[in-house]
């Protein structure tokens, strides 16, 4: 039996958590071809949003919606995606992806063949960014 990855390890650097989830920039190659990119992963191992509690479902959805807020107000991207797969890692995550006209996959989605060489690197300061998302979350989550 193998060990869920995301069980394992926190998935990335940790911008942001609480008690149920946390919030992760991606590394590697991922992170670096799609500045920005972060993970919004539910603690607990659970594969499907209805195996949560409604009120569980509102806080994670809730985050996954600050987060992309703080992503869009820090990077001003042209777009955000949201995608939440679990095929591959069955442990209940939500993609959120600032995408530019420009980046090497857009306007497919960043899981599938590139379009065009990568654009030039965009920087992401993560204290900055951990601190939007802090922001956003006080205001977003403190309401629930």
């Amino acid at each position: 039996m193998s060990t869920c990855e995301l069980c394992a390890a926190p998935g990335g650097e940790t911008l942001w958590r609480d008690g149920l989830c946390r919030v992760v920039r991606v590394g590697g190659d991922e992170g670096r071809a799609f500045p920005g990119f972060c993970r919004v992963v539910w603690n607990a191992h659970v594969a499907e949003m209805t195996a949560l509690p409604a009120a569980d479902r509102r806080h994670l959805m809730n985050v996954v919606f600050a987060t992309e807020a703080a992503l869009r107000a820090r990077l001003a991207p042209d777009k955000i995606n949201l995608a939440s797969l679990g095929n591959v890692v069955p442990h209940l995550h939500w993609h959120v992806i600032p995408r530019w006209r420009d980046d090497s996959h857009f306007p497919a989605p960043i899981w599938a063949s590139g379009q065009r060489p990568a654009a030039a690197a965009r920087e992401v300061d993560n204290a900055a960014l951990a601190a939007a998302i802090a922001a956003v979350l006080s205001e977003e989550v403190a309401g629930e």
